[in-house]
């Protein structure tokens, strides 16, 4: 005996607009997280080099 196929469920106009409006806001809300990301980013690889100083070389050979 095999089930019948499920029907999806069906919105109404009203429904259908929430949705669409909410799935817009999700979409603005991960291209701006998306943005502030890649500007940290940026922002890091840029104050990498004036932060880090060269630490002086470690010579090895003379602990011996």
């Amino acid at each position: 005996m095999t089930t019948p196929p499920r029907a999806t469920p069906t919105l109404t106009e009203k429904a259908q607009a929430d949705l669409d409006k909410r799935l817009a806001r999700e979409a603005a809300a991960l291209r701006a997280n998306l943005l502030r990301r890649k500007a940290q980013v940026r922002n890091r690889a840029v104050k990498a080099p004036e932060d880090q100083e060269t630490p002086p070389a470690r010579d090895d050979s003379a602990s011996s």
